[in-house]
């Protein structure tokens, strides 16, 4: 039997829970514990924003950092995120074109 390349276990060895650990470890910013479970959008987008501009680890601009790791959490959660939280997050998108003047 041939050697697997790679492992299907991410960060924590859960491999169900690799973008969990993606979210929660990530290298480019420094999230707010449970910046994803808020229900205030602004507050998510301040945050968020506030995590890319002081981080000195991202690999492209603060708005592009931001964005690509709140879309990244959406879509990693797919159906077991409640709608009514999508909605906010999707919510929170907006915020943050605003935050960074890109609406």
């Amino acid at each position: 039997m041939a050697e697997k390349k790679g492992s299907d276990e991410g960060a924590g060895g859960n491999p169900e829970r690799w973008s969990q650990g993606v979210t929660e470890g990530s290298d480019a910013l420094d999230l707010e514990e449970g910046v994803f479970t808020w229900d205030d959008p602004a507050r998510i987008a301040r945050s968020l924003k506030s995590s890319a501009e002081a981080s000195d680890r991202r690999k492209s601009s603060p708005y592009r950092s931001a964005m690509s790791m709140l879309t990244f959490y959406v879509n990693r959660a797919g159906k077991d995120l409640d709608a009514g939280q999508r909605d906010v997050l999707e919510r929170a998108k907006d915020e943050l074109r605003k935050a960074f003047g890109r609406d």
